[in-house]
């Protein structure tokens, strides 16, 4: 049986806020089971994304304070799951990267999923692997646009003393 056009769009936009809620729960999973909190665990992903990421940038894509930023590295570091590292470029330049243990106690969680993943994209052409990324690169620069209206909204807001459903 065919679906239509809406059905397609209305099964897509339920698929993908299903995965975003097994992604969630997983994440927490693997938190509990590593030690560490949600904000922790994003900026490993983060860092594993964007390798000799400056902590500045950090506090760009989490939204949270360099103070908060500078907190965050340090328990992670404490944990042994990242390292600053002195640019050999500009000195003055401190990168953060995953440590091989971050790495070695994260991978054995994730490996299933890959190999899932791996599977799964196994039976998508070249042409419907570049629809799948167009549509995620697509989303995410929406999304991004959304959430810099979101927080313009709350940086009024919070100026006024207002709520921003006002």
């Amino acid at each position: 049986m065919s679906r239509t056009r809406d059905e397609l769009i209305q099964a897509l936009n339920l698929e993908v806020r299903r995965s975003q809620n097994r992604t969630d729960a997983y994440d927490e999973a693997v938190c509990e089971a590593l030690g560490i909190n949600r904000t922790d665990h994003r900026f490993l992903d983060i860092i594993d994304q964007e390798p000799g990421i400056t902590a500045g940038r950090l506090a760009e894509i989490s939204g949270l304070t360099t103070g908060a930023v500078t907190t965050v590295l340090d328990r992670l570091e404490r944990a042994g799951f990242a390292r600053r590292v002195r640019d050999q470029v500009d000195r003055r330049r401190v990168r953060i990267e995953v440590t091989e243990k971050a790495q070695a106690e994260l991978w054995p969680y994730y490996e299933p999923l890959a190999r899932i993943g791996e599977k799964i994209k196994e039976r998508y052409t070249v042409e419907e692997l570049e629809l799948l990324v167009d549509f995620l690169e697509t989303a995410a620069a929406l999304h991004e646009g959304v959430l810099q209206e979101l927080k313009t909204r709350l940086g009024s807001a919070h100026e006024r003393g207002a709520s921003v459903t006002e």
